[in-house]
Formats: C-alpha cells, structure tokens, sequence
C-alpha cells in the first residue's frame, strides 16, 4: 500500500505541476574542454598556475598544491595559508586517500572558552579577533601531499604564489568585490588593512594592484624551509606573539604539535557510481552518501527536477541526515563516529519508511536523544593527464577568516573555532544546532560540513566535485551529482542550477532565486513545509566530468576526454582545460 500511495502522488504530481526550466533567467555557458587535464577554482589567475603545473609534467597534487599556494595570495577571503581543509586523491590506479589537515583547537581550549558568567554564548568570542582562530593546518597539508604524492620541488609548486604576491596582481571585478565586501571587517586590525585598504581606508578597485610583500616574505621562506617554516620558526612566532597581546590563547607547542592525519574516504555506491569522500571530522562524505542511500530508493529521472515529489524526497532525506550529521558525528580521535550505520543501505531503508509520502515531516519529532564553513570556503577540483583526480576544499571560515594578520606574516587568520559547539542546542554562525560530539577539546578538531568529493564509474574516474557554503556544502555538492547522474544536465547545467537546502534545524526548506515554480511552491506549502525564498544564492562549485559533458554525450562517445566548469555563481572563477 505505501508503495501505492508513492506512485499515485507521483503520477498526480507529474499530471498538475507546470516546472520552470532551471536557470530561468541565463542559459549556462558550455562547460571547458580538455584532452589532457583541467583544473577549476574560484580565482582565474590560480586555474592558470594549476594548467602550467600540469604541461611542465607535474601530476594533479603538483597542481593541487601549487593552486593552494596562489589562492593564498590571489583570493585572500578563502585562500590561505592561514587555515586549513581537506583534500580527496583518487590515483589513477583507483586508489584512494584522504588527508585532514583541517586546524585544531589550541591547547589552551576549553569547553565553556565562548560562555560567560551566566553559561551564555558571548557574541561575536568564537568569530572575531584572535580567540577565535585554530591551529593552521593548510602548510603542513599540502607539504605533506607534495612530499608523498606530488613529483615536483617545493620550490616550483611556491614559485607562482610568491610571484604574486611579490608582484603583485590585478584586481579583476570578482577581486575587488571580494575587498569591497570585507572592507569594514578588515579595517578593524591594523595589519590586515595596512594590506588590503589603501593608505585612505578605501578597499582598491578594479585595475588596480594588490601588493602583499610580507605574504611574499612568508612564502618563500616556505619555499626555502617547507612546513618548519611556518610551524617551527618566525611565522609562528609572529602569529603567538600577536595572539597573547590581544587575548587569544595560542601557543608556540601548538604549532610544534601540529599534525596532517591521513584517513580512509568515506565511500558508498549510488546507482552504480562509486562516491568517494571526506570522513569525519568531515560530516561531509558521510551524509552525501547517507542521503544519497535514501534518495537510491526513488526514481528521481522519472519525478523531474524540480518537481514537488522530487524535492519533498530530497528534503525528508536531508531532515533526517542533518539530524545525524548535528548529534552524533565529530572528531574521530575524540569520539566514535557511528559511519558504518549512517552508510548502511539498511539505515536508509529505515529512513524512508518514516518518510510520508504526502505530508513534511516535522523536525522536533526527530530531536535525537540526549543531546561551520561559510560561503568564504573555497574548492577546487584537479585532473591529470593518467587520471590522477584531487578535490580540496580549505577555508578560512568566514570572510576573511577572524580578519587578523600578525604584524609582518601578512597571512590573514581563521576564525574556525566557531564550528565547534559551543553550546549544545545553541546555533552557530551558519545556523547548525549541534551537541556534545562536537563540543571544543585541547587539540581537537571542528566538525565540518566540506565535501571534496570524487566519482568513479567501472574503475575510471568520473566526476570531481565539490563546494563552499557552509553547512550547505553537503547539499551543493549532492545536487550536482544528482542533476548529472539523475537529471541529464551537463556539468555546467549541474552546477548552475538553482538549489535548495534543509538542515534539520530550523525547520525550513531554503529555495534559490527561480528554483521552483509557484505551483510547486504551492504543493509544498499543502504538505506542510516551510518556505524561505532567498533572494540571493549560495556556494560556487567546482566540477569536471570524464568522457563528455553530460551522461547523454558519454554514452554516446565523442565528447572531450576532460569537461570542467566552475559556478555561475563565482565571479572571479574558471575553468580551463589543455
């Protein structure tokens, strides 16, 4: 009967609901065209230094890392040196790792550090100033990376980014936004708008030349020194220094200390397309394959995109999902992540059947018992000429991290312990109620919602993918599979395609400028949901796919080896391929 019921709604749906075309209002571009290798970012100049690795013979970690490098430099509200992120590698054998080099608390940190007297949340503690910021961990990240995986010097892969930095580069429009938008934040300390305010306190414009000497002075001791460098010389020293004279908590033993861990991706199967992914302390692997699990169950092709049954599915899976991911999930030196429940096809089973076919379902039904990143997350998606493909996503956090620069380091500082619980039950700076799981330890890691993510098909690479956005990450970097696996649409289309989002808590299903028709709109607000209808949009996904730009064009072979695409959304972005 329940199976019944599932196909009549469907069949009464696809009868009356009349669907706007995704991206209603500007067709997508093509995506880019590769034989050879391709590499998307959120920063032209950065996609450019990647390229270059590849044809000088470098595999994708040369390039993965080089990019890390010149992100730092060219796109200061997410690229750094000054926080950390996760990288995805499927080798072109079809191994797979993962490295977490995500920060971590100080030694110092302490569970109640953001509370005060009363065991209230003090505004702003967790996201400004120097209290705020984790131990970095992009540095020792991609040195270990290139030291294990890569094949070229440290001195090529930084040689770029000190350029850059020593140079200086031209602000392009995405560039000088960016400064516009974090203006005011960076105008508060000093150092950070001796660097990117001019001498009038006015962000630089368009045309114009962004110079960072001291960054470069950073770099190249990098270059000279590698990760001891940063960790274990004058950088380090500059950051704690400046740290105790201005109440935050960091030490020189938390530099000392700092270690990349390497883990095994999170992995599930979703209609026959091998999903590889971040663990935790990532949620991000676990719960696309969570709901991809229950979504495997319905025939999504059939339903359409868009359509209400679609996302009625789409968003009960992600109900139920956000709840595991905000309890029971954190990091696994501290706790023991239930991960092969949560990827049991046999869990979804269970979740579906809890899912009303026709109604919403209601999240304090679900509160579990007992009890970040930001759209200034970055991601970018790399693939070589033998197939090696790499997915790193690394943050700062918010804009700009915690917008404090150590006087003469130039790199700007995360504000990552914001991810932390800081209260269980409590929303963060990005809304997620989480618990005990993710509550702040010494030398603990924040749960994260970041996604780097890779798709392999009979043994071969097929997709790359990933995205910022904050706890929206998760659902950006799902739909983009979906719309390509389930929907037809090429990886461009995939990618620009207007998104929703549910997260458990609030209880409300986040829609995208143009991203569902008022009909549909209207049989949602029937089932009983909750509609925000935002008028901006969120993430900037990075993507390539393998064989052709869509299933359609591979299928029937021809297609370019290598088809990337960075969002519509990312302004100072691209995609380029050789």
């Amino acid at each position: 009967m329940h199976n019944t019921r599932r196909t009549l709604i469907a069949v009464s749906l696809s009868l009356t609901l009349t669907f706007v075309p995704f991206l209603a209002y500007a067709a997508s571009p093509q995506p880019a065209k590769g034989e050879h290798g391709m590499v998307v970012t959120a920063q032209h100049l950065a996609s450019e230094v990647g390229v270059e690795v590849l044809k000088q013979g470098g595999n994708a970690v040369d390039a993965a890392v080089a990019v890390g490098y010149a992100l730092a430099v060219v796109y200061p509200t997410a690229g750094n040196i000054g926080g950390g992120g996760f990288m995805t590698i499927r080798f072109k054998d079809g191994r797979s790792t993962f490295l977490d080099f995500r920060e971590r608390a100080p030694l110092a940190a302490t569970k109640t550090m953001y509370l005060d007297k009363d065991g209230k949340p003090v505004k702003g503690a967790s996201l400004d100033g120097y209290l705020a910021v984790g131990v970095p961990g992009s540095v020792a990240g991609f040195e270990m990376a290139r030291e294990k995986y890569g094949t070229l010097s440290r001195q090529d892969l930084l040689a770029p980014a000190i350029r850059f930095a020593k140079e200086g580069f031209v602000l392009e429009q995405g560039d000088a936004a960016s400064l516009q938008g974090g203006a005011e934040r960076l105008a508060r300390d000093p150092a950070a708008a001796a660097i990117f305010l001019k001498p009038d306190g006015k962000p630089y414009a368009v045309g114009e030349r962004l110079v960072q000497p001291d960054l470069a002075a950073s770099l190249a001791a990098i270059s000279e020194r590698g990760a001891d460098a940063f960790y274990k010389g004058a950088t380090a020293d500059a950051i704690v220094k400046a740290s105790g004279e201005k109440g935050g908590i960091l030490a020189r033993a938390d530099f000392e200390n700092y270690a990349v861990r390497e883990l095994k991706p999170a992995t599930c199967n979703y209609r026959g397309y091998e999903i590889i992914s971040s663990p935790p302390p990532s949620s991000g692997g676990v719960i696309i394959c969570e709901i991809l699990n229950v979504l495997e169950f319905y025939p999504l092709s059939y339903l359409g995109a868009g359509s209400a049954e679609t996302v009625h599915v789409m968003v009960e899976a992600m109900r139920h999902a956000y709840v595991d991911r905000n309890s029971a999930l954190g990091d696994p030196g501290f706790i023991d992540n239930p991960v092969a429940k949560l990827l049991d096809k046999n869990y979804a089973r269970e979740i579906r059947e809890k899912i009303d076919p026709f109604r919403a379902g209601v999240s304090q039904e679900l509160m579990p018992k007992g009890f970040g990143e930001s759209n200034e997350t970055t991601h970018f998606s790399i693939i070589d000429n033998d197939g090696n493909a790499v997915a790193v996503t690394y943050t700062l956090n918010g804009s700009f991290g915690a917008g404090v620069v150590a006087a003469g380091t130039g790199i700007l500082l995360n504000n990552e312990m914001d991810d932390f619980t800081q209260k269980p039950g409590v929303p963060n700076l990005y809304g997620l109620v989480q618990g005990e799981a993710n509550a702040i330890a010494p030398k603990k890691t924040p749960l994260s919602s970041m996604s780097p993510t890779i798709l392999a098909k009979d043994g071969k690479p097929f997709m790359v993918i990933g995205s910022p956005g904050g706890s929206r990450i998760i659902t950006i970097t799902l739909e983009a599979i979906v719309n390509v696996v389930d929907h037809g649409m090429n990886i461009q289309e995939a990618i620009d395609a207007p998104r929703i989002h549910h997260q458990w808590l609030p209880d409300t299903v986040y829609i995208e400028p143009f991203g569902l028709s008022p009909d549909t709109e209207k049989l949602l607000t029937g089932m009983g949901y909750r509609l925000d209808l935002a008028d901006t949009t969120w993430g900037q996904a990075a993507g390539i796919l393998v064989g052709g730009k869509s299933l359609a064009e591979i299928e029937k072979g021809g297609g370019a080896r290598y088809n990337g695409a960075i969002d519509s959304r990312a302004a100072a972005g691209k995609a380029i391929g050789y």
